[in-house]
């Protein structure tokens, strides 16, 4: 029987045992009614004088998985978390875990609180506080030392990373790896084990803590302050397991608890959790709103070279059918190969079993040189070269094979989908789904929604977004959409301090400080400089008289020096230099276009160069916001960060914007204008926020009313 009838939380005894069971769907969140629950059940068992042992389960798909994110942002309320590990814990009953899904942040720090753990295989385990700018605030810091030991711990803890079932017995975490795959059973093979042994509470606050070495504790700081890059609840972390476990253990507990609320303070934290929602936000649409996706099991892939073999392996590690057209059998041949190796590279990264890549390889996918094949499937993606002859010629081909009521996607990258889907009699079918490279591993997906693309089909690209594990975020049709209109922004602003006297080495360097993992020369020369050469050429035709050309850029296009897959871009790349070094010849190069355009070079400093490519990304975003090409500033964010290298902990461009102040940003682009007008014009949204003391989180378009 449960213990009132709204309660998430029953106890049920069944001879000397206790089954205390945890039942809030979908993935059992620690809400307050579970903690309340979880309290009134440990206090049940004490009192219950035929209870001799108590087995704490979840049902459903998972042990619990973390906190109740309603509740994120909002004061908490009792009874409070580490309190309730603390009562578990001091049962005086054996109280054991029975581990399943995924134990995660406050279900892992519950699961440290009984006194024994078994898992079932498939178990994963972690705590993944870091994530959101926090760290365990439950016990985690004390008790997992004492679990799996001081290196193991700090691992696990400053990472965020999880681990399965076996390493987690490996490490000492668990006790025990069940054969079954029924948690309450395993838990209660292993209370009826305890009973015929005697085994009374096993505590980890009465365990002896770990020695602390000084000097490990030293490496992890230096190898956590070069990848931690700016955030700061991982050295946080650090210190506090390190101090904590030199002080009896309700000392370290209340270090623990300071540290926690300290964290809860920080704009890091807010600026991941804003992500955190950010994410969940972008896939909701409003306007969609009961319309239901049409049927994606089988698709097709029209092109095969990095792109759309990354996309046919995403889509065959998802679970869906497909048939991938090239021009040639040789071609198609070369293409298989392509995927199997990116499946054989998920297979060593432990992300694929061997046995599921060769089944997916015979059974689910083929590589044709026909369209014909292509009549069978519900969705058509198109990823051929980036010309918009090319794609028509393609979507002309797609309309007459395809079935009707088939999905007809084009891969671009920039290009109008409007006139992809007018070489079609059914535009109503064609969306944009602009994939980033490595589409098996990039998990962004611009949803590109033409004029006349049918809200079903929308629908279904959200649907195979998820499907394939890809962050879906909606934009209208504009040159480069959200992401790569941003980028030509912000690499315009640099591109121009280089003409004006700054080199690209100090470009990147000032970039790569503000928590970027590469600067824009660094990614142009990892993308291949013959990319931007092209849109430029594309563009040239209609280009502004007061338009400031990278001539540099085009010189070393134009004389072979296409990046790293020619050993030569702005940096140079060989043995020695595997990641790139600066080419002495660039000086020399650029003081000769200075020279030839007249301008005469200064200094820039890094927080000049960090403003102005700031300033230029700001301010294209609040004109996509403006245009209702993104639904919403979050949507923004969530491009940025997945696709373009945005620090997390910074929350995304306009997030960052709002916390900075909209009123500095437009004063920095009036200093900016002073000298080029042209390239410095504010977006008039942002000029009128910034006056009024709005922020871009408060705006929405027509496609997001609430």
């Amino acid at each position: 029987m449960s213990m009132t009838e709204q309660s998430f939380v029953s106890y049920r005894r069944e001879g000397a045992i206790a089954f205390i069971e945890i039942d809030n769907p979908p993935v059992n969140a620690l809400s307050a009614a579970v903690r309340q629950g979880l309290s009134e059940a440990v206090a049940r068992l004490a009192d219950d004088p035929e209870a001799r042992i108590a087995v704490l389960s979840c049902a459903g798909r998972t042990f619990i998985a973390g906190a109740d994110i309603s509740e994120f942002g909002k004061p908490p309320v009792p009874p409070f978390l580490p309190d309730v590990v603390a009562a578990l814990e001091a049962s005086p009953k054996p109280v054991v875990a029975a581990l399943h899904g995924t134990v995660l942040g406050g279900g892992l720090e519950i699961a440290l609180g009984a006194h024994y753990r078994v898992a079932v295989p498939g178990t994963r385990m972690g705590l993944p506080e870091v994530s959101l700018g926090l760290l365990p605030g439950a016990g985690g810091t004390q008790r997992l030392p004492r679990a799996v030991g001081l290196d193991a711990a700090i691992d696990l803890i400053t990472s965020g990373r999880q681990i399965g079932a076996a390493t987690a017995l490996e490490l000492g975490l668990i006790d025990r790896l069940a054969d079954g795959t029924d948690p309450r059973a395993a838990g209660e093979a292993e209370a009826r084990r305890l009973l015929a042994e005697g085994c009374g509470p096993r505590r980890l606050s009465e365990t002896p803590a770990p020695a602390v070495d000084p000097q490990a504790v030293a490496e992890w700081r230096t190898r956590l302050s070069r990848s931690a890059r700016g955030q700061v609840a991982p050295l946080r972390a650090l210190d506090t397991i390190a101090t904590g476990l030199g002080l009896p253990f309700a000392e370290g507990m209340g270090l623990e608890r300071r540290a926690f609320l300290d964290l809860m303070q920080t704009p890091e934290r807010a600026a991941l959790i804003h992500a955190f929602f950010a994410e969940r936000r972008a896939a909701q649409q409003d306007d969609l709103a009961g319309v239901a996706p049409r049927t994606i099991g089988r698709i097709g892939v029209v092109g095969g070279g990095t792109m759309g073999q990354g996309i046919a392996a995403a889509a065959l590690t998802a679970g869906l059918d497909v048939t991938l057209v090239e021009r040639d059998d040789t071609a198609a041949d070369k293409a298989a190969g392509g995927i199997r190796g990116m499946l054989d590279g998920a297979v060593k990264r432990g992300k694929l079993a061997a046995d599921a890549s060769e089944r997916m390889l015979a059974q689910a996918f083929r590589a044709v040189s026909s369209h014909d094949p292509l009549a069978e499937v519900d969705l058509v993606i198109e990823a051929v070269f980036e010309s918009l002859d090319v794609k028509q010629q393609v979507f002309r081909t797609l309309d007459r094979v395809c079935r009707p009521g088939a999905v007809l996607a084009t891969n671009t990258s920039y290009l109008d989908v409007n006139l992809i889907a007018a070489a079609t009699a059914r535009p109503r079918d064609v969306i944009g789904l602009h994939f980033f490279s490595p589409a098996n591993v990039m998990r962004l997906l611009e949803i590109v929604v033409a004029d006349r693309t049918a809200p079903d089909v929308v629908a279904t690209a959200f649907a195979l977004a998820r499907k394939m594990g890809k962050v879906g975020v909606r934009s209208g049709v504009c040159d480069g959409f959200i992401g790569n209109r941003m980028m030509l922004a912000y690499r315009t602003a640099a591109d121009h301090m280089v003409l004006d006297g700054a080199s690209p080495y100090e470009v990147d360097k000032a970039v790569v400080a503000l928590g970027f993992p590469m600067g824009p020369y660094q990614v142009g020369d990892l993308a291949g400089l013959d990319i931007g050469y092209a849109t430029r050429q594309r563009k040239a035709p209609t280009r502004d008289a007061r338009e400031r050309v990278p001539v540099f850029a085009d010189r070393l296009v134009e004389s072979g020096r296409l990046g790293r897959k020619t050993g030569r871009g702005y940096y140079i790349y060989d043995q020695d230099s595997p990641q790139g070094r600066p080419d002495p010849e660039m000086d020399d190069l650029l003081a000769g276009i200075r020279s030839d355009l007249g301008i005469a070079p200064r200094r820039f400093s890094a927080e000049e160069i960090q403003s102005r490519y700031m300033a230029a990304m700001v301010n294209e975003g609040a004109r996509i916001l403006d245009e209702s090409i993104a639904a919403r500033a979050s949507d923004i964010d969530v491009v940025l960060l997945h696709g373009y290298g945005f620090p997390r902990w910074k929350g995304g461009p306009m997030h960052w914007a709002d916390t900075q102040g909209l009123d500095r940003i437009a004063a920095d682009i009036a200093r900016f204008a002073a000298e080029d007008p042209y390239f410095w014009q504010i977006s008039p949204l942002l000029a009128r926020l910034a006056a009024g003391g709005g922020t871009l989180a408060d705006i929405s378009t027509g496609k997001d009313r609430e």
